[in-house]
């Protein structure tokens, strides 16, 4: 990866039940350049190896363009249908819990 300084990457989370958060640091790196380079390849990867972007607590915001790496498009069709069940009008948490169609 491109990156202007070399970087530490620092692992950590509940490794127990599959979750590996990273935390990467460059001391000259513009921090959005730096997550511009490294989410794709880590996306790519974790998908590569059947892993998933998501956890226990769900998406996220920052994930939700990535989902279909770790999901099927059927998958997240059914997402949405669920959420329209409970959430008809789309007030719970707009915009921050499935990818835009």
């Amino acid at each position: 990866l491109p990156f202007p300084q070399p970087a530490s990457v620092f692992g950590y989370g509940h490794l127990g039940d599959g979750n590996l958060h990273l935390n990467v640091t460059s001391p000259s790196a513009d921090g959005e350049a730096v997550l511009a380079a490294l989410e794709p390849f880590v996306y790519e990867w974790t998908a590569s190896k059947r892993g998933s972007v998501s956890a226990e607590h769900g998406i996220g915001q920052m994930k939700r363009a990535f989902l279909h790496l770790s999901k099927p498009p059927e998958a997240i069709a059914l997402m949405r249908q669920i959420k329209k069940v409970f959430d008809p009008k789309g007030i719970l948490n707009p915009g921050k819990l499935l990818p835009d169609e």
